[in-house]
């Protein structure tokens, strides 16, 4: 009587290969189970929290728009202003710490010296960033 033992041929191969199958088995099992639990451990007792009021210690200013029309007529936010008026608004404002940025819209049919005059009087009541608003280009696609 004989017994056969392994590959008769003498090919000793080892198998290097390794099974992951017991490996994902257990990974889903543990993701199933922390699925379950996260919801019992989120929850808190309910509370009614204190409202609170935060006041900024610096204040950013707003920007100030000047408007200048087709006429040459001078809006400070919206508000019409006159010529001779502007130059001591322009000064109290550029007192405020930090200096509010003021920006300059002007009409397209404005002839350049009434905005040239506003940015005369903002230069000479010391306002240090002037900046002017238009419109975005507007480009045909072909």
């Amino acid at each position: 009587m004989g017994m056969s033992v392994g590959n008769s041929d003498g090919d000793d191969e080892v198998n290097s290969s390794i099974n992951t199958t017991p490996l994902v088995d257990i990974m889903l099992v543990l993701l199933i189970i922390f699925l379950i639990t996260i919801p019992v451990v989120v929850k808190t007792v309910p509370l009614k929290l204190p409202d609170i009021s935060n006041e900024a210690l610096v204040t950013k200013p707003e920007n100030i728009v000047i408007a200048v029309n087709a006429d040459g007529k001078i809006y400070w936010n919206e508000k019409l202003v006159a010529q001779r008026d502007l130059l001591a608004r322009i000064q109290e404002v550029a007192q405020i710490v930090p200096q509010p940025e003021v920006h300059i819209r002007g009409d397209r049919e404005a002839r350049y010296e009434f905005i040239g005059r506003v940015v005369a009087t903002c230069q000479r009541g010391g306002i240090m960033k002037v900046g002017f608003i238009t419109d975005p280009e507007v480009r045909n696609v072909d």
